[in-house]
C-alpha cells in the first residue's frame, strides 16, 4: 500500500451514472489487476473505495457508478484537480490459474476490474470470453473496449433491449477452463452455483478503512475470517462460504 497524489487527466461519462476518471502520477503501488484504491475526498471522513479498471506505471484508469454523495462528488471533478489516494489495496486476480481458455464474468459496475485482467490474459496468447450483464441496454459499457482486446464477448440484460435476455448465467459457454467474476453478491452466487470450474470471486464490500486495520469488512470463510479489503477483495471458489 502507498499513499500518493494523482492529478485528473479526463472524467467523462459513459452513461447516465457511469464514469470514467483517468489520472497521472507514480503507480507503481499497483502490482495486480483486480486491486483498488482508496480516494479521499475533502469534506467526507471516510475514503471511497474504487476498482481499477486499468494502469500502468504512470496512469490509473477508474470506472464508477454515482451511488452516493462521495461518487457525486467525483463525478463533478475536473481536470487538473489532485486526489490524496492509497494504491495497491487487496490482493487481486491469479492469473497463473486461467489455464487457456478463461471466462470473464461482470455484472453493472463489478465489469471495469476485469477490463485489465482481459488484458493481460490477452497479453499472454489465451483465448478469452467475457460475458457483460446489465439491467438495460442504457447502461451497458465497455463493451467495445473487450472487443478490442480481441475478446469474445457476450452481453446480456435483464430486460431483452440489447443481447441475450436474462442474468449472465444464461451465456455461460459449453467450455472454458477458468472463471474470473465481479459483480453484485447475488450474481455471484448464481455463477457459484451454475459454473463447473474453479474459479476467483472479487466482493464488492462496505469498507472503513480499506487497508485491513478496523476489521469492518470480515467474511467468513472454510479457513475463517478474511478481511474482504486486505484478504480479498478476490475469493476462490472453494473458500466461499454464503450467509444464509
Amino acid at each position: 500500500m502507498k499513499q500518493t497524489v494523482l492529478e485528473i487527466t479526463s472524467n467523462t461519462a459513459l452513461n447516465k451514472n457511469v464514469y470514467k476518471m483517468v489520472l497521472k502520477g507514480d503507480c507503481t503501488a499497483i502490482t495486480s489487476c483486480g486491486q483498488f484504491v482508496n480516494i479521499q475526498i475533502e469534506g467526507m471522513y471516510l475514503r471511497r473505495p474504487i476498482s481499477v479498471c486499468d494502469y500502468d506505471a504512470d496512469s490509473l484508469t477508474l470506472v464508477y457508478k454515482v451511488v452516493g454523495k462521495g461518487t457525486e462528488v467525483m463525478s463533478k471533478m475536473s481536470s487538473g484537480t489532485k486526489l490524496d489516494i492509497l494504491l495497491g489495496l487487496g490482493n487481486g486476480y491469479d492469473l497463473s490459474k486461467a489455464g487457456e481458455k478463461p471466462l470473464l464474468i461482470g455484472g453493472g459496475v463489478g465489469v471495469p476490474p476485469l477490463y485489465n485482467l482481459a488484458k493481460k490474459l490477452r497479453g499472454e496468447g489465451k483465448d478469452v470470453s467475457v460475458i457483460l450483464g446489465f439491467n438495460t441496454k442504457e447502461e451497458i459499457f465497455y463493451e467495445d473496449e473487450f472487443k478490442s482486446l480481441g475478446c469474445n464477448v457476450k452481453v446480456t440484460t435483464v430486460d431483452g433491449s440489447y443481447g441475450i435476455k436474462g442474468f449472465v448465467t444464461k451465456a455461460l459457454p459449453e467450455s472454458y477452463s477458468h472463471f474470473y467474476t465481479c459483480g453484485p453478491e447475488p450474481m455471484l452466487k448464481a455463477i457459484y452455483n451454475a459454473t463447473t470450474t474453479s474459479g476467483q470471486f472479487s466482493f464488492e464490500e462496505r469498507m472503513g478503512c480499506g487497508f485491513g486495520a478496523c476489521m469492518g469488512c470480515s467474511c467468513k470463510t472454510v479457513t475463517g475470517y478474511k478481511r474482504i479489503c486486505k484478504d480479498g477483495p478476490v475469493l476462490f471458489k472453494e473458500e466461499i462460504l454464503w450467509q444464509k
